[in-house]
C-alpha cells in the first residue's frame, strides 16, 4: 500500500504528459488548418472581388460604347477607353488566382475568349462609327453575337464566382472543425484550461475583426451599389426626357404631314366633288344623293383629320396661348364626357416646352377622368404666383389608393417625369371616395 502514492504518480505523470503533448497537437494543427482556412478565404474574397471589378468593366465599356454609336459623342468614349485599359489588369490578377486550379483556369480561358470577342466587336463597332460607316455599325450593334458573348461572360463569371464562394464555405467549414477540435482539447486537459482559452479569445478576436472587415467591405460594395443606382437612375431619367422629346417631336411631324398631306388631299377631294356636283345637269337624283353622301363622308374625315392633329399637337397653343387651349380643351372634353368642368385660369410666364407640359398634365388628368375617376365635377386652376406657376385638377370622382398604384401603371409616373423634367414637383392627393386632387408646380420665366 506504500508504494500506491507513488504508482498513482507513476501513471497519472505520463498521462499528464500525454494529455499535455495531445492538447499541444490539437492546437498546433488546429492553427495550420485555422492559417490554411484564413488564406482559402482571403484568397476566396479576392477572386470574387476581382470577377466584380471585371463584370463591372465590361459593362461600363458597353455602356461606353452604345452611347458613344447611338449618340456619336465622344465623352461616352472616355468610360469605354478606361473601362478596356482596366479589363487587362483585371485579367491578369484573376490568371493568376486560378493559375494553382485546372478546371477554373479552364472556364476562366474560356471566358477570357469570349470577352477578348467583345472587346473586338465593340471595337470594331466604335471603329466603323468614327469612320462614318453608318450601315456597318448599325448592323453590328442589331446582332446578337454581343449579346450571345455577355451571356456567356455572365454565365462564366456566376460559375467562378460560385466556386469561390464554395471555396469560402469549404474554409469557413474548417475552420469550425478547428474550432471544435479546441475545445476537445480544452476538456481533455484542464490544467492547461488558460492557455486555451486563451487561444479560443484569440481566435475569436481574430473572427470578429474578420468579420469587421467584411462588414467594411460589405458597406463600401453598398455604397458603390447605391452610387451606381443613383447614376443610372439619372442616364435613365435623361432617355426617358430624351425619348419624350422625341415623341413629341414625331407627333409634331406626324401632325404636320396629316395636316398639309392628307388636308390638302381631302379639300382637293372635296372640291373635285363640288365641282361634279356643278357639272350634272338634269335629274339625276341617285348621283347627286351619292355626291351629297361622298362631301358629307370627306367633311367627316376633314374634322376627323383635324381632331387627330389636336391630339397629336395642338395647334391652339402657338396660335392662341395656353389659357385658350386650356380653354378649348376643357369644353371639348366636357362635351365629349358630360362632365361639369369649371375654370380658373390666369396668363402666365411659361416657355413653350413648359406650356407643353402644362398642357399634356392637364389632357391626361381629364383623360384619366374620364376612365377611370366616375366623377361628375372637375376643377382646373392656372394661377401665377410668388415665382412658380400652380397647375391644379380636382374632381369629385371615387378616387384611388395612392399605396395601391400597380407596377404597370404609367399615366402618374409619366405626368411626374414630365414635371421634374421641366424643374417643378408633382403632388397626388388621393383617397377612396374623396376625388383625386392634382397639383404642379412649374418654375416661370421671369
Amino acid at each position: 500500500m506504500k508504494n500506491f502514492p507513488f504508482l498513482k504518480m507513476s501513471i497519472s505523470l505520463p498521462l499528464a504528459v500525454l494529455a499535455t503533448a495531445v492538447l499541444i497537437s490539437i492546437n498546433e494543427i488546429s492553427y495550420r488548418q485555422s492559417t490554411t482556412a484564413a488564406a482559402n478565404i482571403e484568397e476566396a474574397q479576392n477572386t470574387r472581388s476581382s470577377l466584380n471589378k471585371l463584370m463591372q468593366h465590361v459593362l461600363d465599356a458597353e455602356t461606353g460604347q452604345r452611347g458613344y454609336l447611338l449618340t456619336g459623342d465622344e465623352r461616352y468614349l472616355e468610360p469605354y477607353s478606361a473601362a478596356t485599359a482596366e479589363l487587362n489588369q483585371n485579367m491578369d490578377v484573376l490568371r493568376q488566382l486560378f493559375t494553382p486550379y485546372r478546371e477554373q483556369l479552364a472556364d476562366f480561358a474560356a471566358m477570357s475568349r469570349h470577352i477578348s470577342s467583345k472587346l473586338a466587336e465593340m471595337d470594331l463597332s466604335v471603329r466603323m462609327r468614327k469612320e462614318g460607316n453608318e450601315e456597318a455599325w448599325k448592323f453590328v450593334l442589331t446582332t446578337d453575337v454581343g449579346q450571345e458573348h455577355m451571356e456567356v461572360i455572365r454565365a462564366q463569371s456566376a460559375k467562378l464566382a460560385a466556386s469561390s464562394i464554395t471555396k469560402m464555405e469549404q474554409g469557413q467549414s474548417q475552420i469550425k472543425k478547428t474550432l471544435l477540435l479546441s475545445r476537445i482539447g480544452v476538456a481533455i486537459m484542464s490544467l492547461l484550461g488558460l492557455l486555451a482559452f486563451y487561444m479560443y479569445l484569440n481566435q475569436t478576436k481574430a473572427l470578429f475583426q474578420s468579420g469587421l472587415r467584411e462588414k467594411e467591405s460589405l458597406r463600401k460594395e453598398r455604397d458603390q451599389l447605391d452610387l451606381l443606382v443613383r447614376e443610372r437612375t439619372e442616364r435613365l431619367a435623361q432617355l426617358a426626357t430624351h425619348l419624350q422629346n422625341v415623341r413629341e417631336d414625331e407627333r409634331g411631324h406626324l401632325a404636320r404631314e396629316l395636316h398639309d398631306e392628307l388636308g390638302a388631299l381631302l379639300t382637293a377631294a372635296k372640291l373635285d366633288v363640288a365641282r361634279l356636283k356643278s357639272r350634272i345637269t338634269g335629274d339625276f337624283p341617285e348621283v347627286t344623293e351619292r355626291l351629297a353622301h361622298l362631301t358629307a363622308t370627306l367633311n367627316s374625315g376633314i374634322a376627323l383629320k383635324r381632331r387627330i392633329v389636336e391630339d397629336l399637337r395642338p395647334s391652339s397653343l402657338s396660335h392662341l396661348g395656353l389659357v385658350a387651349s386650356l380653354e378649348i380643351l376643357a369644353r371639348e372634353f366636357e362635351e365629349q364626357s358630360g362632365l361639369s368642368i369649371t375654370t380658373d385660369l390666369e396668363d402666365v410666364e411659361l416657355g413653350g416646352s413648359a406650356q407643353l407640359t402644362v398642357y399634356r398634365l392637364v389632357q391626361e388628368s381629364l383623360t384619366n377622368i374620364g376612365k377611370y375617376a366616375e366623377a361628375t365635377q372637375v376643377i382646373i386652376s392656372l394661377q401665377n404666383m410668388d415665382g412658380y406657376v400652380s397647375i391644379e385638377v380636382h374632381d369629385n370622382g371615387q378616387g384611388f389608393d395612392l399605396d395601391g398604384i400597380g407596377a404597370g401603371s404609367h399615366g402618374l409616373a409619366g405626368m411626374r417625369h414630365r414635371v421634374e423634367a421641366a424643374g417643378g414637383r408633382l403632388t397626388v392627393a388621393s383617397a377612396v371616395g374623396s376625388g383625386t386632387h392634382i397639383y404642379a408646380a412649374l418654375p416661370n420665366v421671369s
